[in-house]
C-alpha cells in the first residue's frame, strides 16, 4: 500500500492509498504543489492527473476518505458536511474515485484555507 503526505502552511496529513489506475497516475505525478480550495468541510486542489471514473466511484463517503474528482482533476478530502450533504453525510459534488484514507483524525484538514499552498509527496 502506498502512502502520501499532504501539507499546507498550518498542518499536514498522511494518507494510505490502495492500488488502482488513478493512484498509479497520482504517484507518477509526485511530488507536486497546488492551491487549496474549500467547499464546506472539504478541501480540494487540482493535480496534474487526468483520470476516468473507476468502478466503485462514490459520491457519499466517510470522513477522511481520499477521493479524486475526475471532472475537476482534483484530490478531494472531506471531513464533514458539504453544501451538497443531506444530514451529516460527506457528499461530494459528483461521484469520485476512492483512493484511500487519511490516517488519524481527518478534522486536521480544518486548518487548510482557500489559497493555501499544498504540497503532495510520496512517502
Amino acid at each position: 500500500m502506498a502512502a502520501i503526505r499532504i501539507a499546507w502552511p498550518a498542518g499536514s496529513v498522511i494518507a494510505d492509498l490502495r492500488p488502482g489506475p488513478t493512484v498509479d497516475q497520482l504517484l507518477a505525478a509526485l511530488p507536486c504543489e497546488s492551491t487549496a480550495n474549500t467547499w464546506g468541510e472539504e478541501v480540494y486542489f487540482t493535480l496534474p492527473v487526468s483520470a476516468t471514473l473507476e468502478p466503485g466511484a462514490q459520491q457519499v463517503v466517510d470522513p477522511g476518505t481520499v477521493c479524486f474528482w475526475v471532472d475537476g482533476s482534483s484530490l478531494a478530502l472531506p471531513w464533514g458536511r458539504t453544501p451538497a450533504s443531506r444530514g451529516d453525510e460527506c457528499r461530494l459534488v459528483s461521484p469520485c474515485n476512492v483512493l484511500g484514507r487519511i490516517r488519524g483524525d481527518p478534522a486536521a484538514l480544518k486548518t487548510a484555507r482557500d489559497g493555501d499552498n499544498v504540497v503532495v509527496e510520496a512517502l
